[in-house]
């Protein structure tokens, strides 16, 4: 790993803009946004664009704002198709594609000017076959960014072990929108059709064949957090237990047939962690299927606690998390009864403390 310090962003100008980026933006139903995506894609400092819009079977005004688009720009291209969802919509959009680079912006969101400029200019000049960069969490009016003004180069798979880490100092995460991809590290990938969180596994894999990425770490993307109808903002649900579960177990399948079982080890340490999460969020919550999800959750833990003494063994597990999965192995209403009384009393202690 090398940490570039006040990096000086290689400009690319017009004559020299000889690479073309393929952007592909799925569009569902998001009438009152696609056109702020979309613009923000096409008033890019790198013009060297081709935009492939897949309207997914909109049944709002959608698809006519694709073709409206399409006329006023040569580099739109529109796809309409039936509604198969986000995964199908992207893979189609990468069927179609020419560049020699791929990314992908969700319709609801917006870049900034110089995004791809950056991204690919930092990726030609370190030779990588991927640029992730940070991006900004938009929560109404409320905005995070925690920006810092460098870039990093990692080699073979060291932002894979970040990924995995889930280190907050590197903002990668599973999002593919986030990401510039040399189009050869696509060839073989697709995403889950019929699935939700479809980008676990994909950016696994993405981000295993690079053998070398360089990450942004100023952000250049717009992520809308609490729109209405986005899956980000579904509650535990049916699809936590059919696609997303599921989606982490094949990851860490993944990691331990690349010969990664340290990884696959750190990665099952936090889906577990995150398993007593979803736990502790059905108990407060008020879901139709309450009971039913308490039960799977159980189900998964106890099914599984011939692994923990491995797991709770990685390199950067926390006492504390297998002191709470020991006691919810004892017994889970016990569990759900320390975690109360941490919540009500201790919590609010430790926090007082250390506003003195």
């Amino acid at each position: 790993m090398k940490i570039l310090p006040n990096y000086q962003y290689p400009s690319i100008p017009p004559e020299r803009q000889s690479e073309l980026i393929s952007v592909i933006i799925p569009a569902y139903n998001i009438a009152p946004y696609l056109e702020r995506g979309v613009v923000s894609v096409l008033n890019q400092t790198y013009r060297n664009l081709e935009v492939i819009l897949v309207d997914d079977g909109s049944t709002d005004k959608s698809g006519q704002i694709c073709d409206r688009l399409a006329e006023k720009d040569d580099r739109v291209i529109v796809i309409h198709k039936k509604n198969g969802g986000l995964a199908d919509a992207r893979n189609v959009g990468m069927e179609a594609a020419k560049g020699s680079f791929i990314g992908f912006v969700d319709g609801d969101d917006w870049i900034d000017t110089d995004m791809y400029e950056r991204m690919l200019g930092a990726a030609l000049a370190q030779q990588a076959d991927m640029a992730v960069c940070r991006y900004r969490r938009i929560y109404g009016k409320q905005v995070e960014d925690a920006s810092v003004d460098r870039v990093v180069v990692f080699e073979g798979q060291e932002a894979l072990q970040y990924y995995v880490e889930e280190r907050e100092e590197y903002d990668i995460q599973n999002a593919a929108w986030n990401k510039l991809y040399r189009r050869e590290l696509l060839d073989k990938l697709r995403f889950p059709v019929g699935k939700w969180y479809e980008d676990i596994v994909f950016s696994a894999k993405a981000l295993s064949g690079a053998a070398r990425c360089v990450y942004l770490d100023s952000a250049c993307y717009n992520y809308i957090i609490d729109r209405e109808g986005s899956i980000m903002n579904v509650k535990i649900n049916s699809r936590t237990f059919t696609d997303q579960i599921p989606a982490y177990w094949e990851r860490s399948s993944f990691l331990r047939e690349l010969g990664r079982r340290d990884l696959a080890d750190i990665h099952d340490y936090f889906v577990y962690k995150r398993l007593l999460l979803f736990y502790n969020q059905l108990k407060k919550g008020r879901e139709p299927d309450k009971k039913k999800y308490l039960k799977e959750i159980t189900d998964i833990i106890y099914r599984n606690r011939g692994d923990y003494e491995r797991i709770y063994r990685c390199s950067i597990a926390n006492p504390n998390e297998k002191r709470k999965m020991d006691l919810f192995l004892k017994s889970p209403k016990l569990y759900w009864c320390v975690m109360c009384i941490n919540e009500a009393v201790i919590l609010p202690i430790k926090t007082k403390r250390k506003g003195h």
